[in-house]
């Protein structure tokens, strides 16, 4: 069964319990377990943390701490499209920030938020690698440089559109 298949929150629970059980006892299990959690929900809210923290045996402020600290994890809900706009040096000095700002003009999200109609979440990140492509966005595994603003709401009607 595919991980997002589940179809009730009690079967999510019950696939997060497998996977713990495979992981409880050896070191470092907090962050694949995580991970794995994310995949499940979609992102980590309290009683997701709380279930860990009790099936983990870790204090829930361990938990929290590690969700939190590492980018990947998420506590809001993200959209089924993730946007991440490089702002590293490269892409920043060649206009990213004028691509994130036509993002959030374009979509009504801020940095960090999920639009409304749940389809785009936004992040700013550090340099993905692609410094010869300045500036870059990348939409889930698809990615796209050498952007303008005005080259933005057509790749992002292309989504909507996909639903």
């Amino acid at each position: 069964m595919a991980l997002n298949a589940c179809k009730n929150e009690q079967e999510k629970f019950d696939r997060l319990d497998e996977f713990i059980e495979e992981k409880k006892g050896q070191p470092g299990a907090l962050i694949p377990v995580l991970h794995r959690a994310q995949e499940i929900f979609g992102y980590l809210p309290l009683d997701v943390q709380k279930h860990i923290s009790d099936k983990l045996d870790v204090p829930l402020s361990e938990v929290y701490g590690v969700a939190t600290f590492y980018h990947f994890f998420s506590l809001v809900p993200k959209g089924k499209y993730q946007i991440s706009v490089c702002l590293g040096t490269a892409c920043y000095v060649r206009g990213a920030g004028k691509i994130l700002d036509k993002i959030k003009e374009t979509i009504d999200v801020e940095v960090g938020g999920t639009s409304r109609d749940a389809m785009f979440s936004l992040q700013a990140t550090r340099c993905v690698g692609a410094c010869g492509l300045a500036p870059v966005m990348i939409i889930n595994d698809d990615v796209y440089g050498r952007l303008t603003p005005d080259k933005v709401p057509g790749i992002l009607e292309k989504y909507k559109q996909q639903g």
